[in-house]
């Protein structure tokens, strides 16, 4: 099997720092694990507490912790230092290699869809407290045997709220689906749902939006890994 993964992310309109945060570590035992943060509110505030969150977790994972029990130990240390009064959500999509499993651990809801090959996307909805609320946070773990077609997509909340302020909503599953039919493909899903989300925000998002695709595709398991970054960098 071949993993195709892309991401696609954008800062809430008119500030100037993200509190969205997106980092891939690999697994010590094979595998890749990706990791989004998405600090409370916005500004350099809210990536502050993305980037604690994200180094502990990420220094979990890359010590071989499990998923849910770095989840738990970003929780711990995010109660213990802000006292209960900042949160932060969390994804973790990890292809464990030696189970050939996908491990979906989420923490305060995040906009989770799967695809299986022949379905329709569908929403993982099991609640999730956030974390750095409540010491004794668990997040939701659930998992995907990894096979061919399979489509897992992430999304902070400006994705799901995007259109919010106008009244204007959308069903994400639907979005994801469209664009599948057209291009089955991890970078037009990413591409196209941040696309669909910033026009119904009329160009100026309503906070700041990330989106994650991962696609399972039948392919060699043997080759090169190849990674690709597009962003933009202000004029001097």
């Amino acid at each position: 099997m071949h993993i195709s993964v892309a991401v696609s992310k954008v800062g809430k309109w008119a500030v100037g720092e993200s509190g969205d945060l997106l980092e891939m570590v690999e697994r010590p035992r094979g595998g890749l694990s990706l990791v989004l943060v998405d600090g409370q509110s916005s500004g350099s505030g809210a990536r502050a507490v993305a980037v604690q969150v994200m180094r502990k977790v990420i220094s979990e994972l890359a010590e071989g912790v499990r998923d849910g029990a770095a989840a738990r130990a970003a929780n711990d240390m995010l109660y213990a230092q802000r006292s209960g009064k900042v949160s932060a959500t969390l994804v973790i999509l990890s292809v464990e290699q030696d189970s050939h499993t996908l491990i979906i651990t989420r923490c305060g809801n995040p906009a989770i869809f799967v695809r299986q090959s022949g379905d329709i996307a569908t929403s993982l909805d099991e609640e999730a407290a956030p974390l750095g609320f409540y010491r004794t946070t668990r997040p939701a773990v659930d998992h995907v045997m990894l096979e061919p077609g399979l489509l897992a997509v992430a999304g902070t909340d400006g994705l799901v709220h995007a259109g919010s302020r106008s009244g204007t909503g959308w069903y994400i599953p639907d979005a994801i689906e469209g664009i599948w039919q057209i291009t089955p493909t991890a970078r037009a899903v990413a591409d196209g749902l941040l696309e669909q989300a910033m026009e119904l925000d009329s160009g100026r998002p309503g906070d700041d939006t990330s989106v994650i695709a991962l696609h399972v595709q039948s392919g060699s398991p043997v080759g090169p890994r190849r990674l690709t970054v597009e962003m933009p960098v202000p004029d001097a």
